[in-house]
């Protein structure tokens, strides 16, 4: 018999999953819902000392009490952590884990970096986690849940008793990093996606494809998909659908995604266009490319995309993509910066803004750059970071290029400070000019931050131009070796050199 481990997310306990338990137990599983330490069950209330290592303790001691060889378990948001920490302590118990809705933390993440509602994760960042006077997170009003997660579907007598029940979270829950050894990495996996929160199995496909490496574990093949059309509580929402999911993923079924038969992850793939080698020189965290020049020379400065893992090698500088795109420069007469920043989680926009105005200070200060005369070119996710500069366009930027950017935080995306919102601050970039190569084989979530971005820039004038690449891919100068794709990257370059040595 298939047991179920059900352990929810903040501010709710067991009784969260009443009518999904209902089901499983008439398909003829047994099923466990968890009320976590303080979650409100009386018999094991909250104190300051109450933290995650706590709900992993609770997890690990029910999973020893199930006298069963198939144990699920499922971890909805915040309750990834303690199942992962539990998983890790008893492999050996566990069949699968089913991320519900969750994200991916790993060793030392503190579940507090994926918290979406910022004034919470503020207030827990700037006190350093919990205090004696003050360790407990009240739950939100009624109509503040959406901060936390979309609501959709959420019938209202279900949505009164989520706020009915709903109990404070300790703060040690949030801001103790999760340890893991590495132990649970071979159990098989199963992610169920809430697509009115943001994610689906196309975004997967294309964080796979094209996105930070981290998520090429996603292609193994132990790994399974399910979407469910509603947002974030499909346990409220989509009761009788999550339960047949839930049975489905503990036979194994699930969308798999595939990874390319290339050993290597395209984001190291070489670059689509052969370039003359230029000399290239290592300043702390940025790269110079630079021209056969006797004079200082206008710069691009190309700001990656993310998050990408702290302890990944080679690091983006280093990819062909940006290499490419700074020999490329280079050999047409500028100096191609290519840089590191710490966008390392969603939560890092404004530490990677830091990371790219200091990289842009370094090579405006190098005598080999004409400094009144820079462009920044921003990629993916990291497209985000470009609100900065259009909202105040110092004189010396020229030039502001985006390839296949993210140009407001997706569905889902709470944890980024709104500040990163370039489609909002278009209107104040004045007759900065804009060059934007759009792929028409974009996820539809990007495409839409795109259309909201240019149907801003037309509302007060921008100058943008746009570079149509229909048949072009997220990464294609990687993956798109055409002569589509080819031509889409010399116009840009072109354009953006031509905005900067005219």
């Amino acid at each position: 018999m298939t047991v179920f481990v059900l352990v929810s997310g903040p501010f709710t306990g067991g009784w969260v999953w009443r009518e999904v338990a209902a089901r499983l137990r008439e398909s003829g599983a047994g099923v466990y819902p968890v009320t976590l330490t303080g979650m409100g069950d009386q018999r094991r209330p909250a104190g300051p000392d109450t933290d995650l290592e706590t709900h992993i303790e609770d997890v690990v001691r029910l999973v020893d009490e199930i006298d069963a060889p198939d144990v699920v378990v499922v971890g909805h948001d915040y309750g990834i952590h303690p199942v992962l920490g539990a998983a890790d302590r008893r492999p050996e118990r566990i069949a699968r884990i089913v991320y519900l809705d969750a994200g991916m933390p790993q060793d030392g993440d503190p579940a507090l970096a994926v918290v979406p509602d910022q004034a919470v994760r503020e207030r827990l960042s700037h006190a350093g986690g919990q205090t004696a006077d003050d360790w407990r997170i009240l739950p939100p009003q009624r109509d503040e849940w959406q901060r936390w997660g979309s609501t959709e579907g959420i019938p209202a007598d279900a949505l009164a008793r989520l706020d009915r029940l709903a109990a404070p979270q300790p703060s040690g829950t949030f801001t103790q990093p999760l340890r893991l050894s590495g132990a649970a990495a071979a159990i098989p996996a199963t992610g169920v996606l809430c697509t009115a929160n943001g994610t689906d199995i196309a975004m997967v496909e294309l964080l796979v494809a094209s996105g930070p490496p981290q998520y090429r574990a996603l292609a193994d093949p132990r790994v399974g998909f399910f979407e469910i059309a509603t947002g974030h509580w499909p346990m409220l929402s989509r009761p009788d659908e999550l339960a047949g999911v839930l049975l489905r993923a503990a036979a194994g079924e699930g969308h798999r995604v595939t990874a390319a038969p290339d050993e290597r992850p395209a984001h190291l793939w070489p670059f689509l266009l052969d370039v003359p080698e230029q000399p290239r020189e290592r300043v702390g965290r940025i790269d110079l490319h630079l021209p056969d020049a006797d004079r200082p020379r206008p710069a691009v400065v190309f700001v990656h995309g993310g998050p990408v893992a702290p302890d990944l090698r080679p690091t983006p500088r280093d990819w062909p993509s940006y290499v490419g795109y700074g020999q490329y420069v280079a050999s047409l007469g500028a100096v191609g910066v290519t840089l590191d920043h710490r966008l390392y989680g969603l939560a890092d926009y404004a530490r990677a803004a830091e990371d790219v105005a200091a990289a842009v200070g370094l090579v405006r200060a190098d005598p080999r750059v004409d400094g009144e005369r820079v462009a920044l070119w921003f990629f993916s996710a990291g497209g985000l970071l470009s609100a900065d500069w259009l909202a105040a366009p110092p004189p010396w930027l020229r030039c502001v290029a985006m390839t296949y950017p993210v140009l407001a935080p997706l569905p889902g995306w709470g944890v980024v400070d709104p500040r990163f919102r370039p489609a909002a601050t278009v209107s104040s970039s004045g007759e900065l000019p804009v060059v934007l190569t759009r792929v028409g084989l974009e996820h539809a979530a990007i495409a839409a931050t795109v259309e909201e971005f240019l149907s801003a820039a037309g509302n007060c004038e921008a100058d943008v131009e746009v570079v149509d690449v229909p048949l072009g891919h997220h990464g294609f100068e990687t993956v798109d070796h055409t002569g589509q794709t080819r031509d889409a990257v010399d116009r840009a370059v072109r354009s953006v050199l031509g905005h900067l040595l005219g």
